[in-house]
């Protein structure tokens, strides 16, 4: 694990694994298997933070909102099993509201948001928005790879340009995704930063670098 700073606990989730960010220190992608016997979720947190990697996400202008239509209206953007139990939450700095589902985390989410303290789970694009305000750059690059998918908010200045996932089964399917929307906004790699919320392999961050500024990880 790697140092990192601060008395928080940040757990993001993966289908079947799940990695780690606290106050001080960062883990990899870890099994199931580990969840009962993982130090971090026997302890008390000042604040936690919750993530499920789930496609089943939108946001809408507040102008739009209808909560009454919430399942509805992201039926509209993504594929809903009957059993996801959609919901919203506000997202205040967009003046928009998020619409998703955190099915997808199945029971090893709810495991852990119960030693969690039933700490709330929210969809990883929430937490990237929430992220976007923290990054100094004008060029706002986050991503998060992980079960197949590569997740990406991008913005510049405070003008919010995609927050989206797309299918991604190898890395390379995944850089194709964060280079191709680059460049549908014409967001230049070499004086930009990109700023990811879950592990690389070392291969993975030395091609990053080929191309970006910088590499960096949220804390």
């Amino acid at each position: 694990m790697q140092e990192t700073g601060s008395n928080h606990i940040s757990v993001l989730i993966a289908k079947d694994e799940f990695t780690i960010n606290t106050g001080c220190a960062r883990s990899e992608w870890l099994g199931a298997g580990l969840v009962f016997s993982t130090e971090e979720f026997r302890k008390s947190w000042d604040r936690t933070e919750l993530s499920v990697l789930t496609p089943k996400f939108s946001l809408v202008p507040d102008s739009f909102f209808d909560i009454s239509r919430a399942r509805e209206m992201l039926a509209e953007t993504v594929v809903l099993d009957t059993a996801d139990d959609v919901r919203t939450v506000a997202v205040p700095e967009f003046a928009a509201h998020a619409l998703y589902s955190v099915n997808d985390g199945g029971q090893l989410s709810q495991v852990i948001s119960g030693s969690l303290g039933n700490a709330e789970l929210f969809p990883e694009q929430y937490w990237q928005l929430k992220a976007l305000q923290s990054i100094p750059d004008y060029n706002k690059i986050i991503a998060s790879y992980g079960a197949g998918r590569i997740y990406l908010t991008m913005a510049q200045g405070r003008s919010l340009l995609i927050s989206n996932s797309f299918p991604a089964g190898d890395f390379t399917t995944a850089q194709y995704w964060i280079f191709s929307l680059m460049r549908n906004f014409q967001l230049n790699p070499e004086v930009s930063t990109i700023w990811f919320r879950t592990p690389l392999e070392a291969e993975w961050e030395i091609s990053l670098y080929s191309y970006f500024k910088s590499v960096e990880f949220l804390q």
